[in-house]
């Protein structure tokens, strides 16, 4: 019997389906979702619906074998937590990908509403590990990675053909059509992105991608805007030429640096131009990615000194 104020009982396994405190929600769910989709059920042991719905989430979870992991958060402990996100009532189920909440929903649903709510989830990483459709998706990226974007393209298109709402596949032909200089084709690609992906961090970094792509075909040559920074250090649409340029070439760090250095001489220059370019640059890398966490620093410190 469920008694008040104590942990709800499961025989799930663990390394899947995890009590968290305040204390370990930022390793639990933060930074695990950076690799594998986390689901956070957000219950309290008075609360009826909640011991029919956790039970079909870890049910639901379980069968995912891996593609998503779930926490389950008491409120009545944890209501730090629960304020922080604006928990209104229970349940509330929240689906957290690459370090944050990005669906959910609240209140009972039926169980058929509760396994598309989870493959929906574990579609955000890819999918479930043994379907062979993972390894498809790694293979292709190693293409893209090597120049080979015709090949990768085919194979994304083809695991898409199996699963059509396969995140990482989606965003991975967005991305080859990039590198293949197809613009047009990738932006359709994105306006066309299924509902239950389209809002995924895969599709959002390839739209970043190809904001940037288009800023490409219009940038200068390096040298001169280089030259022409150091002449007039206070040209600030110089400046951002000049990050666009280096951008253009594969020098996305030193175009990092001098957004930095024009948001540090003014942050509002252009209805804060310098700080946009940013984020659209970060939204395009990934997020474990050093420049970005090196950049997202570098602005935070400047943004809260």
């Amino acid at each position: 019997m469920l008694e008040f104020g104590q942990p709800q009982k499961t025989d799930a396994p663990t390394d899947l389906i995890r009590d968290v405190e305040e204390t370990t929600f930022m390793a639990e769910v933060v930074e695990a979702s950076m690799t594998t989709p986390v689901i956070v059920d957000f219950w309290a042991p008075w609360c009826g619906p909640c011991k029919t719905l956790g039970p079909q989430l870890e049910q639901a979870v379980t069968a995912a074998k891996g593609a998503v992991k779930m926490a389950k958060v008491d409120v009545d402990r944890n209501q730090q937590i629960a304020a922080q996100l604006q928990i209104q009532s229970i349940p509330t189920v929240y689906a957290f990908w690459q370090g944050k909440p990005v669906d959910g929903f609240q209140g009972a649903v039926s169980a058929n509403e509760v396994a598309e709510f989870v493959k929906r989830t574990a579609a955000l990483g890819g999918g479930a590990e043994d379907d062979g459709l993972a390894e498809a998706v790694t293979t292709a990226e190693e293409m893209l990675d090597n120049g080979e974007a015709v090949d990768a393209a085919q194979t994304f298109a083809a695991v898409l053909g199996e699963e059509p709402e396969n995140v990482a596949a989606y965003g991975g032909l967005i991305r080859a059509h990039l590198a293949l200089g197809e613009l047009d084709q990738a932006e359709v690609l994105i306006g066309d992105a299924p509902a239950a992906i389209a809002a995924s961090a895969e599709v959002e970094a390839a739209r970043a991608q190809l904001v940037l792509a288009r800023q490409a075909t219009n940038a200068g040559p390096v040298a001169e805007l280089m030259a022409a920074v150091e002449a007039a250090p206070d040209d600030h649409q110089t400046r951002f030429d000049l990050a666009a340029a280096l951008l253009a070439n594969g020098e996305t760090e030193a175009a990092v640096d001098q957004l930095l250095d024009l948001f540090r001489r003014d942050r509002e220059w252009n209805d804060g131009a310098a700080r946009t370019q940013l984020f659209t640059i970060f939204d395009a890398l990934k997020p474990t990615d050093p420049i970005v966490l090196k950049g997202r620093r570098r602005l935070s410190s400047m943004i809260f000194a």
